[in-house]
């Protein structure tokens, strides 16, 4: 078969040597041609492309690792996993088989850990808008509360007041861990004297009770050490508020933020070089809750952890539709899944791996997906082998924030499968349709078209 014409391009060779942003030029082409031993292409063929991919045992190996770097230091913990970093329900079942309470941020989600079964006294409540009438369910059924405003404790007031009788509840702290920007958007800062104030509150209402302290410093936290400054702080004002007003400590959240081994766009170095172990954020952690909690005390330890437990747990295969020349002379190659599925693509810098052995020079080459919006990139620095279209690019770890960001935007959205321990594949999510999207929409009779 007569092979196209392709105008030459002269592109300038660079050596092996790691370049200013901590990688090599030439890609290593690495190559996946299954997940968890299911070929990529038979996942293809019966599920269509792009596909999401959950590996039940990386899942469960991830939580796993994660609470016992915390449970052999610590003899109370507690997890929680965070609804919003990916609420399949496939994915929150194994994580609550596995022991994770749920940690949810708003009525939707607190609606969806119900419906699956998860009583209201394994739900931690967080979030800056809570409805009324969910809040008031959430007192009903036992959920841990942390308040995050005035305006919420207000409303538990009044709760407790139709109730007649005390709640317990948590609040939210906010305060100067040495990480930037400060996060203090959400709950009440410390050292202003907003938290204490809260306080006050509490007691001259009488209606509610400080049961615990909740805080979440930030995301993708690379500094342990802003950890252990939280941990500090939170129980040195535990027991200001325990010696001034009685109120006991009785739980801990610190949030969640620690971040997996993926590669934040514009650092220097690796991600096995950058990202402190799991580790050390227990261990400093730990430690600071044992050099400032009194003789006897452990209160529970909360956490929240969510991209560090289910990024490495899914895959996306995606296939090249097409390729092309861009006006610099740079490869570009475009894929059928975009920035509408992963929306995390304009922070993080994604693992590509080729489902073949494919001959011939890495160039610098640029990702695209099919939308048509200029801003549709995946990748717009990546060196890659010559590549025909119907190669499968698999990109990984995907599984934070990508199914609860992602957009119904030009494209439908796609199957969504999982690899069990045992090797069987169960889809989890059903691809779109147009059906589907238009499901709750509705046509007054003045516009429809004869």
């Amino acid at each position: 078969m007569k092979k196209k014409y392709e105008k030459p391009v002269i592109t300038r060779i660079e050596t092996g040597f790691m370049n200013k942003f901590g990688s090599s030029p030439y890609y290593s082409r690495r190559i996946r041609k299954e997940i968890d031993g299911v070929p990529v292409e038979e996942l293809v063929e019966k599920y269509g492309s792009p596909l999401f991919v959950i590996s039940e045992r990386r899942l469960r190996e991830n939580y796993r690792r994660i609470y016992n770097a915390f449970a052999t230091r610590y003899p109370n913990v507690q997890f929680g996993w965070s609804y919003k970093t990916n609420y399949l329900k496939t994915v929150c079942a194994i994580l609550h088989q596995e022991g994770a309470w749920a940690e949810v941020v708003s009525g939707f989600e607190y609606e969806k850990a119900r419906n699956l079964g998860i009583p209201g006294d394994k739900i931690i409540f967080n979030g800056p808008y809570k409805t009324y009438d969910v809040l008031k369910r959430a007192v009903e059924e036992g959920a841990h509360i942390n308040i995050d405003h005035m305006d919420e404790l207000v409303d538990l007031e009044k709760i407790a007041e139709e109730l007649g009788r005390t709640i317990k509840v948590a609040i939210r702290l906010n305060m100067d861990t040495g990480i930037y920007p400060h996060w203090d958007r959400f709950g009440f800062n410390l050292e202003s004297g907003q938290a204490h104030d809260a306080v006050k509150r509490m007691v001259w209402g009488g209606k509610l009770k400080l049961a615990g302290l909740h805080a979440h410093i930030g995301t993708f936290i690379l500094e342990p050490d802003a950890y252990a400054r939280a941990v500090e702080k939170m129980v040195q004002f535990g027991y200001e508020m325990e010696d001034t007003y009685g109120f006991k400590m009785e739980y801990i959240d610190i949030g969640g933020g620690f971040p997996s081994h993926i590669k934040l766009k514009g650092t220097y170095l690796p991600p096995d070089v950058a990202i402190p172990s799991i580790e050390e954020y227990a261990e400093k952690i730990t430690s600071a809750l044992y050099r400032n909690l009194r003789p006897g005390d452990f209160p529970k330890l909360i956490l929240e952890s969510g991209r560090a437990i289910v990024d490495e747990a899914e895959f996306l295969i995606t296939t090249v539709i097409a390729s092309k020349r861009l006006a610099d002379g740079k490869k570009a190659y475009i894929v059928d899944a975009g920035v509408n599925l992963l929306f995390t693509a304009f922070w993080y810098k994604f693992n590509v791996e080729i489902d073949r052995e494919v001959k011939g020079m890495n160039e610098l080459s640029a990702i695209y997906g099919p939308l048509c919006m200029n801003i549709d990139i995946l990748d717009d620095g990546i060196m890659l082998p010559p590549l025909e279209r119907g190669t499968r690019l698999i990109f990984f770890p995907v599984g934070a924030y990508n199914n609860t960001q992602w957009m119904q935007f030009i494209e439908y959205r796609p199957n969504v499968v999982i690899v069990t321990e045992e090797g069987e594949v169960h889809l989890v999510r059903e691809k779109e349709d147009l059906a589907y999207i238009e499901e709750k929409e509705r046509l007054p009779e003045k516009f429809k078209l004869e």
